[in-house]
């Protein structure tokens, strides 16, 4: 009988999961609510039309950017139609049986706490210490994805399960949702562990009582990073220039990122901050116009992904040896 109770509570948090991921617009937490989706839109029809168009001289209609980036071809794509389906499995999938496992900062700052001793309030952290701590809350952790994001690349293991991201063939804004559960395992734990580690320092040796600034609910760098963050995966061509992208991540280094071109492969790791990939030799700075290259793994095996089962089951088998049958006669590194 407790069997069949927890089943049904399971079966309808899962349901409760999946109509909640149906409706992202409305999810403050979701890289699709509707402020990120509309500065999205916006973002990038004013990026075509007044950035690679104008200087390619193409039309620059707006009939001619919602057929090549709105259109069938882009969304209705098998690689696209597999993004869809990968992220409802996995919204129903992570919180219930991953969730629970993984690392969170609240719980590195707990171990922390214990191992090192906690701090004290010492009243009304003062502006200068919340701007401080806000920006530095920003650095971390982008830093502990770029970590995150190197280690799915560079650990042969691990490479396996993050092949599902860069299997896309076709980017859209729900690629970004297209990773295995032990990829995003990785992406959290990394930087909950270096935002968790700034936090107890902070609380340990400035205040116990710091936050960082929030704007609607979300870190007010993160909220600006995403409201241009989703352009990383749509394939409208936004470019920061020469001075800025050797700093920042612009949406066309993640682009550049997703290539199948042995040029580009394992290039522009990071999300927001570029000193990272400066610093560990993997910066690819990209151009003001749009750069012609295919997306993918680059191994012939790209139109095999496109299977909800595939992508979950496949990478644990390559880590037996497994190897689907390329289309093409060659291997790509990470």
């Amino acid at each position: 009988m407790d069997f069949i109770v927890e089943l049904l509570q399971k079966s309808y948090q899962a349901a409760y999961l999946v109509s909640r991921a149906a409706f992202p617009f409305l999810q403050e937490d979701s890289y699709l609510y509707w402020p990120y989706m509309i500065s999205t839109l916006v973002i990038g029809m004013l990026a075509w039309r007044f950035g690679h168009a104008r200087r390619a001289g193409e039309n620059g209609g707006w009939r001619t950017f919602f057929k090549r980036y709105c259109g069938a071809d882009l969304w209705w794509h098998a690689s696209a139609r597999a993004d869809y389906w990968f992220y409802l499995f996995n919204a129903a999938f992570m919180p219930l049986v991953l969730g629970p496992l993984l690392l969170s900062s609240e719980t590195a700052i707990k171990l922390l706490n214990q191992w090192l001793g906690a701090g004290v309030s010492n009243g009304t952290p003062g502006v200068a210490v919340m701007v401080l701590y806000t920006a530095l809350f920003f650095i971390v952790y982008d830093f502990g994805r770029f970590v995150a994001h190197s280690l799915l690349h560079d650990v042969p293991a691990l490479w396996h399960f993050h092949k599902v991201h860069h299997s896309a063939e076709v980017l859209t804004l729900m690629t970004s949702f297209r990773a295995h559960p032990v990829d995003l395992a990785v992406m959290v734990t990394v930087p909950a562990l270096t935002t968790g580690v700034l936090t107890w320092a902070f609380h340990r040796y400035v205040d116990g009582g710091v936050t960082f600034y929030t704007f609607l609910g979300v870190h007010v760098l993160f909220f600006v990073g995403n409201l241009i963050g989703n352009l990383r995966h749509w394939q409208v061509w936004l470019s920061y220039g020469k001075t800025l992208n050797n700093w920042l991540i612009s949406p066309a280094h993640h682009q550049l990122h997703h290539s199948a071109e042995p040029r580009h492969w394992g290039c522009n790791r990071g999300f927001e901050v570029a000193v990272w990939d400066r610093l560990y030799g993997t910066l690819c700075v990209p151009q003001e116009n749009p750069e012609d290259f295919r997306m993918g793994l680059g191994d012939g095996t790209d139109g095999q992904w496109h299977s909800v089962w595939r992508m979950y089951v496949w990478p644990f088998a390559m880590l037996f040896g497994y190897q689907p049958k390329s289309a093409e006669n060659k291997k790509a590194p990470v």
